[in-house]
């Protein structure tokens, strides 16, 4: 495990303002700042906001990342996001949420990343989902993070809930790739036999999907699921919090920032 913080200034000003008008600033690193990137929404959040994201399938029981990454800069658009192309650069199939974080940095996408362990948890091993790749992935995902910096890529070890997270769809700048274990998150075991890393007696699938709408009157999210062929999917509160913050997950997420820059391609509405 990486023994030193990853965390960097420039990001963090923008995430903890918001989070400070929610009543959820605190966390133990720190690590605000000058910077970051873009202006504040108002001391108010819209009750319900969504954000158009194209939905795109992922092509293997491994690329579901790399589908959310496709998703992220397909709306933003910045190019075609095409998945071959985003394997290609991150030429492993055991793909972590730091992988991913490089691959939007490549691209220039503004983010911020979340997680409770800075590097490869090595008390995953026991789990079936990670067995066979652990022990090949702790000395790479460990790199990456401890590059991190360096790259300009800015983690921070903090827990984010619900709440926090409704706060910062709400505010229209952000949508997130999450980590969730799909086991958790989905509402029968069907919904997940499918893959080839679910065993029956394996409680955890590690799997991602894109946050990018919230619903105050349901207190549910709208999703992007590169696993199902359906573009609009709701979980509630409750349930992808459990799916988010399950053994295994780490808690990762990754706040994609998208501004004013976007707001014309956006077109962010009220759920109904």
């Amino acid at each position: 495990m990486v023994s030193r913080e990853v965390i960097s200034d420039g990001m963090w000003a923008i995430l903890d303002k918001m989070l400070d008008i929610v009543g959820h600033g605190n966390d133990e690193d720190g690590g605000g700042g000058e910077g970051g990137g873009g202006g504040l929404p108002g001391d108010s959040f819209s009750k319900s906001h969504y954000i158009d994201v194209p939905h795109v399938q992922q092509l293997y029981n491994w690329d579901c990342g790399l589908a959310c990454v496709s998703m992220i800069l397909r709306t933003l658009g910045i190019g075609h996001g095409d998945i071959h192309q985003l394997a290609e650069l991150c030429c492993t199939r055991s793909i972590w949420t730091v992988d991913l974080a490089y691959l939007l940095h490549r691209f220039s996408v503004k983010f911020s990343f979340l997680t409770v362990t800075l590097g490869a948890n090595p008390d995953f091993s026991a789990e079936t989902f990670y067995m066979e790749q652990l022990d090949d992935d702790l000395g790479r995902v460990d790199r990456l993070f401890e590059k991190a910096l360096e790259a300009g890529i800015h983690i921070k070890r903090r827990s984010i809930d619900g709440e926090e997270i409704s706060a910062l769809i709400s505010s229209g700048q952000y949508v997130a790739v999450a980590l969730v274990n799909k086991i958790k998150l989905s509402q029968s075991w069907q919904d997940v036999c499918g893959s080839g890393y679910y065993t029956r007696s394996s409680d955890y699938m590690g799997h991602y999907v894109v946050i990018c709408g919230y619903d105050a009157d349901t207190n549910e999210f709208e999703i992007r699921d590169p696993a199902s062929p359906g573009k609009y999917e709701r979980v509630s509160m409750e349930s992808l919090d459990e799916a988010r913050k399950s053994f295994g997950t780490d808690e990762d997420i990754l706040l994609v920032y998208l501004g004013e820059m976007n707001g014309k391609k956006l077109s962010p509405k009220l759920l109904v």
